[in-house]
């Protein structure tokens, strides 16, 4: 079963740095660079300068980004502007949000995670990752030498038991608060006391976790554990390179919010309605949806309408400014499981397994994946077709949480992007030394 433990996090000292929210940042890959910048100038110690350092001019080999970040951490813990917690603890978080109108809380625990490799114990990836994100998440935490931000995992909880425990845990207690840019107010309460630890850390006993957001920073950490055995021989058993920061939160949380990953993608020679509808065809029913990108509003709502076993799909194409929406026919599921025979039914009935495999790589025969941008509400996609000519838009439908379980727990993967949780963890809360204590 999974190891958790309390530790002694790293935390901003809010008596130097003042509000709590001057000081944080979501996580490094959501990060644009107008966006870094603003983060930049908002105060001198804000965490971007750890998760995401800047090239600044005259950079070389001996001074580069990622060695910048790892002297800035450095230099913190030195100045106090950056305090470790005299005894382990672990970290109640609450994140208050609206979505479509609704409030929601959603909450759980940061604690540190023994690391499994995947395929060798109770974690769960969800998600293929890829090797440029993994080498730069390495560089950075070879310089700093912490877990800056963390990974985010989930239980199930189908008897409900996480709520009254966490609420018991913070129960009558001030927590430190950040708002963030989006409205979302993040609370965190640190617990020490070691009744309350172990009725947190056994929530999740001899249950798995699933990864659901932060594949990437996993993998890193497992390598960064093997590149320093390879350096330094074993480690012992309780040295913090064998663990990583880690969220934990129910399953059932009704904060458990999942956006759909709508793609905007470019062709050079573009894409016409017609040409996509001769091709989906043969393994999709297809009718017109309508001209008009300002129709993307009633196109969702037939995707979220329609039959799940459809695996509805709704095209727009920008050359003649036209709706298709197109659903799986059984030659289509036939088809797909000829294409993936490997993988379980919930796999092959996702929208984002159906695009890929079956529509990109099979239908419109792409000899290499088109450039892509990846955005999630209805008005970002009408901003992406905007500044992309010649583009096409696809809405998918968000994968639920019984299909990431039966996939994750099958060993399969899904394509990336697959998943967007709403909202992101943000880093600078608390900092997980990977050094010993």
């Amino acid at each position: 079963m999974p190891e958790i433990q309390p530790f002694r996090g790293i935390r901003y000292d809010l008596g130097q740095v003042g509000c709590l929210s001057d000081v944080v940042a979501p996580p490094y890959d959501v990060i644009s660079p107008e966006e870094q910048n603003r983060l930049y100038e908002k105060h001198p110690t804000n965490v971007v300068r750890l998760i995401l350092n800047r090239v600044e001019p005259g950079d070389d080999p001996q001074v580069d980004p990622y060695r910048r970040a790892g002297q800035f951490f450095r230099d913190w813990q030195r100045q106090g502007v950056l305090f470790t917690e005299p005894d382990p603890a672990l970290y109640v978080y609450e994140q208050e949000f609206s979505y479509q109108g609704e409030n929601y809380r959603r909450r759980g625990f940061l604690a540190r995670v023994r690391l499994e490799p995947f395929g060798q114990g109770d974690i769960y990836p969800h998600e293929e990752t890829m090797p440029g994100p993994k080498a730069d998440r390495l560089r950075l935490m070879q310089a700093v030498r912490a877990n800056l931000s963390p990974v985010f995992g989930m239980y199930p909880d189908p008897e409900g038991q996480s709520a009254p425990r966490l609420e018991q845990a913070v129960a009558g207690r001030t927590p430190v608060v950040a708002q963030d840019d989006l409205g979302v107010v993040h609370r965190l309460w640190p617990v020490v006391e070691p009744d309350a630890i172990a009725s947190l850390t056994a929530l999740p006993g001899g249950q798995k976790i699933f990864i659901a957001d932060g594949h990437h920073r996993y993998e890193t950490a497992c390598e960064y554990r093997r590149l320093l055995e390879q350096e330094k021989g074993p480690l012992p058993p309780q040295h913090p390179a064998n663990y990583v920061l880690m969220m934990l939160v129910s399953m059932d949380d009704p904060g458990m919010v999942v956006f759909p990953t709508h793609r905007v993608m470019r062709r050079p020679q573009g894409l016409s309605a017609a040409e996509l509808r001769r091709r989906l065809e043969p393994l999709f029913q297809v009718r017109d949806g309508g001209r008009g990108l300002e129709r993307i509003e009633q196109m969702w709502q037939e995707v979220l309408t329609a039959p799940e076993e459809q695996v509805p799909l709704a095209f727009y194409t920008q050359s003649d400014d036209s709706w298709l929406v197109a659903q799986l026919t059984p030659a289509g599921r036939r088809r797909m499981e000829q294409l993936a025979p490997e993988t379980v039914p919930q796999w092959r009935a996702l929208g984002v397994s159906v695009l890929q495999r079956l529509v990109i790589e099979e239908l419109l025969d792409l000899p290499e994946k088109p450039p892509t941008t990846y955005v999630h509400q209805l008005q970002e996609v009408q901003q992406a077709v905007a500044a992309a000519p010649g583009s096409w838009a696809v809405l998918v439908l968000p994968p639920g949480m019984e299909a990431i379980s039966r996939i994750s727990t099958s060993g399969g993967r899904m394509p990336p992007k697959s998943t967007y949780f709403y909202p992101k963890l943000l880093s600078g809360l608390v900092f997980h030394s990977l050094e010993n204590d």
